[in-house]
């Protein structure tokens, strides 16, 4: 499978199923183009001396004979090396993907289902999911990590996120459970990466310095520029939070050195010049960022609808643009969504079936029920056990296991299948009942992402080069 694209000056050429990028001219690019039309050819078809009179006959009004022999010579020497026009190899292994067991290796604890903000987009309806508020409590969470050592087999590193709600609205059992897993790490050779995702209300000096000690990563939430911030993230009084938090994720950030946290933000139709606010973190100080769309049902009216698309991927095109000036000029930073690995990435079940959820991944509720992840709590019938017995249901982690890239009709035939896994599984259920399906807005912004980030890629190897 091949994509091709053009952006910023550069002719791209993605070769799918390899995950090769070329940087090519307009000859060779509409040489590709002409040979791609159609069934894909192997090299045996290319070889044939009439697949040259066939591109001489497309392209000899535009480029001499010569030139476009010398591009045909170039598209077979890549495709013999396995770099171009590759068939899919990944398809015959999904069984295998199946068939792997439930080995759990990170926990989303939900330690409090409460918040101290009003988030107007909030899935966690200010944190009661669906359900109550509540805190979790000590023995749940205890329970929890029990579990999580149990369940994850032969895997050392294991990861949990405090999440909430609002997790410092708990923050003494947050502490009591970090020092319970530095315990358990001893005596079952396991290491545990611990991570808080925090609105910041709450964060003060004793706070930092614990999480500086004991927390992998740490995720600030914060939408932008104050007034985007402030309209969808108000105290339940109405008044905003960017100019209580703001300094303190600035102090934070720079006490971390610019590593291991990233701003988090929401976008919605209300900013759709949402480049603005990526920039505006950058200004602040930020090096480590990241902007979400929202995801809502058509009748809220901050939810991003099929017609805004064409002013988002302007914004990330502008973005990815702005973000090579910053590189250059030496005050980079890093956007979640345009880092991507060209060279390694990610093992090839992630490639095929995403995060995890459900079976390498589970949300843990105040009360010790387990769900496929945060998004799926409060939802009944993805209820999978609880801490006290474990697993009670597996064919919900049967059911995740086998989706997939090759499970979705959409993704079958999109070039981007192997750097989004198919996408969130939660906002297929919300938007098509299925998880077997595609959120159609989200793929489209992937998409676009995906072109951002190797184009990206491809002009800062030319500064590089220049230099």
């Amino acid at each position: 499978m091949i994509h091709q694209y053009q952006n910023n000056g550069y002719s791209i050429v993605l070769d799918v199923n390899s995950g090769a990028v070329h940087v090519v001219d307009e000859l060779c690019y509409a040489a590709i183009a002409q040979l791609a039309a159609g069934e894909e050819p192997d090299l045996a078809a290319l070889e044939k001396p009439e697949t040259l009179e066939k591109l001489q006959a497309a392209l000899g009004d535009r480029y001499e004979s010569g030139q476009i022999r010398e591009a045909w010579e170039d598209i077979k020497e890549l495709t013999r090396e396995g770099r171009l026009f590759t068939r899919d190899v990944f398809e015959p292994m999904i069984d295998q993907v199946k068939q792997r067991k439930t080995v759990v290796k990170a926990l989303c604890l939900h330690i409090a289902h409460d918040c101290n903000l009003a988030c107007k987009y909030c899935f966690a309806e200010e944190g009661e999911y669906h359900g109550r508020r509540a805190l979790m409590s000590y023995e749940v969470g205890k329970k929890a990590l029990d579990f999580l050592i149990a369940s994850s087999g032969n895997r050392r590193n294991l990861e949990v996120d405090f999440f909430g709600g609002e997790p410092l609205m708990n923050w003494q059992v947050v502490k009591d459970l970090v020092a319970y897993g530095r315990q358990q790490e001893k005596l079952h050779d396991k290491h545990f990466r611990f991570t808080v995702t925090t609105n910041g209300v709450l964060l003060n000096d004793e706070i930092q310095e614990f999480i500086n000690q004991e927390m992998d990563n740490v995720v600030l939430s914060l939408d932008g520029r104050r007034e985007v911030n402030d309209a969808m993230r108000p105290f339940r009084n109405g008044k905003g939070s960017y100019d209580l938090i703001v300094p303190k994720f600035q102090k934070l950030a720079d006490s971390r050195n610019q590593e291991r946290y990233y701003v988090r933000g929401t976008f919605t139709r209300n900013n759709l010049d949402f480049s603005n606010d990526v920039l505006h973190f950058a200004d602040l100080g930020f090096k480590q960022m990241s902007i979400e769309p929202v995801v809502g049902d058509e009748s809220d009216p901050y939810a991003i609808r099929e017609e805004d698309i064409p002013k988002i991927c302007e914004e990330y095109d502008r973005l990815a643009k702005l973000m090579i000036e910053r590189e250059r000029e030496g005050e980079g930073f890093n956007f979640f969504h345009f880092m991507i690995d060209l060279e390694g990435g990610p093992c090839v079940s992630k490639r095929l079936s995403g995060c995890g959820s459900g079976t390498e991944y589970l949300a843990v509720t105040p009360w010790g029920d387990l769900y496929p992840c945060h998004q799926f709590v409060g939802r009944e019938e993805f209820l999978m056990g609880n801490v006290d017995e474990g697993i009670t249901h597996p064919e919900i982690a049967d059911e995740f296991r086998g989706c997939s890239v090759y499970s979705k009709e959409k993704c079958r035939s999109c070039f981007a299948k192997f750097y989004c896994s198919g996408g969130c599984m939660a906002n297929a259920y919300n938007f098509h009942g299925t998880i077997h399906e595609a959120y159609d807005i989200g793929c489209e912004m992937q998409r676009k992402r995906v072109e951002c980030a190797i184009m990206m890629k491809a002009a800062l190897a030319d500064a590089s080069d220049e230099a």
